[in-house]
């Protein structure tokens, strides 16, 4: 069982029962969603059941709670997922679901001690996250925690009706990408 501590944060897997009003709030606030796929779909304590259980049975997935140390309050999510053990690389994607964690450096953290445990314990050699330009929060947070920019997909996605580019992210087991 993955159960991962850094100085204010415990990542822990996600369970059926993680799936709450509270983390369906989260889901439906298109504040939180605002640029992710997820914010196309109306989403229920059930749906998301449903999803962490399809998770949960994966080979190639890791879905891990973010909680605080010091309460145990579930603030958001991260995923490893598309593991290929192959190659030795797996995509990163995370949300911050509770607004008043954001800027406080939480997904920066998430995502080193889940750099970590994915270099450490998976072997793992490369990691590649992808957020959209305008999200420049995202693209900082795995800036902080050792990822390089590695490219950009131009016009790739639709953001508040307008095109925007895609930053490509990557880190490797021995630091930048």
């Amino acid at each position: 069982m993955v159960d991962l501590i850094g100085p204010r944060l415990r990542l822990r897997p996600v369970v059926p029962g993680d799936a709450t009003d509270t983390y369906a709030g989260w889901m439906n606030d298109p504040d939180v969603v605002r640029y992710t796929e997820s914010r196309y779909v109306s989403h229920t304590p059930e749906s998301l059941r449903a999803f962490i259980e399809t998770v949960i049975k994966s080979q190639s997935d890791l879905f891990l709670a973010i909680t605080l140390k010091q309460d145990a309050r579930h603030i958001g999510n991260i995923k490893l997922g598309n593991m290929n053990i192959r190659h030795g690389s797996a995509d990163t994607g995370i949300i911050i679901g509770e607004k008043d964690c954001w800027g406080k450096g939480y997904a920066s953290e998430a995502i080193g001690l889940l750099a970590d445990h994915a270099f450490e314990a998976l072997g793992l050699h490369k990691l590649t996250a992808g957020c959209y330009a305008v999200n420049g929060g995202s693209a900082q947070a795995f800036e902080y925690a050792g990822f390089e920019i590695e490219g950009m997909l131009k016009s790739q996605c639709i953001s508040d009706g307008e095109r925007v580019d895609v930053v490509l992210l990557g880190r490797s087991q021995a630091g930048g990408g």
